[in-house]
């Protein structure tokens, strides 16, 4: 009698397949060894790099994370991490664009304010339009909004990120709801962004039905950044299979007992 045996499902962002659903980003670790190592224990494909923070390149005196994330073994993500404008959004991913020849893969975010870090939505769609008509595939990082969400679906998006919880906060998902609306409504990918803080919330992200979790602070700031990388790829893994499994009805008392009385012998 053969096993049911569950294989992991690509994930298909702008066309191209993923095998992980964990997206991870590269800061905060104390170097680039340690993110290496972190990254490869996680085994995510997909890494986010904050343009502004991070060297491609840019300064040839010092080491480049390309040295230690070899771009034709990940996917790199730019994204615009640190921007408050459309403006400065959209001169950012430029720039990355021409630092990994012509890569048009990225993520936007656009903040509103240095104490929060929350989306500024209106000059998020602002950049959304003028990269998308650019040739970009947009990623994009917003509030858990679903008629925002719609709204950069509509664009051309081509995955929603909408938030947990602040960034960096650790305080997981605070509004389920909203996330299983936006997830219901739209047809392109919908991946957790910000706020995860441990394992459990990046399996209660899957189990709602995302498409996958993007994170950082919750893996580089661990007291052990391998150790937790490993642990978040395996709650992305036990998420989805949970989702796809179908979880049982909540009953506010047992309407059976899990063993049956049927049938006993007396």
């Amino acid at each position: 009698m053969g096993k049911n045996i569950y294989v992991p499902e690509s994930i298909v962002i702008a066309g191209r397949t993923f095998q992980s659903r964990l997206l991870v980003g590269t800061g905060k670790y104390k170097d680039f060894e340690e993110t290496k190592l972190a990254i490869d224990e996680s085994g995510a494909q997909i890494v986010t790099v904050a343009i502004r923070r991070v060297n491609l390149g840019q300064d040839s005196s010092e080491p480049s994370l390309l040295d230690f994330l070899p771009p034709d073994q990940y996917t790199y993500l730019p994204n615009t991490a640190g921007c408050y404008t459309a403006d400065d959004a959209i001169r950012t991913l430029r720039l990355a664009r021409e630092l990994l020849d012509g890569h048009n893969l990225v993520k936007l975010e656009v903040l509103g304010d240095p104490k929060t870090l929350y989306p500024n939505v209106i000059e998020t769609i602002e950049a959304a339009k003028v990269l998308i008509k650019d040739g970009f595939d947009v990623m994009v990082y917003t509030s858990d909004d679903p008629i925002i969400a719609k709204q950069l679906e509509d664009i051309g998006c081509c995955a929603v990120m909408p938030l947990a919880s602040l960034i960096g906060s650790g305080m997981g998902i605070l509004n389920p709801w909203n996330l299983e609306i936006i997830i219901d409504t739209l047809s392109v990918p919908v991946i957790v962004d910000a706020g995860v803080g441990t394992a459990s919330d990046a399996s209660i992200a899957m189990e709602l039905g995302c498409d996958g979790v993007l994170m950082n602070t919750a893996i580089a700031t661990a007291k052990n950044p391998i150790l937790m990388a490993s642990a978040m790829r395996k709650s992305i893994e036990a998420g989805r299979e949970a989702f796809l499994a179908g979880r049982m009805n909540k009953k506010l008392y047992a309407a059976s007992p899990s063993s049956p009385t049927t049938g006993i012998i007396t």
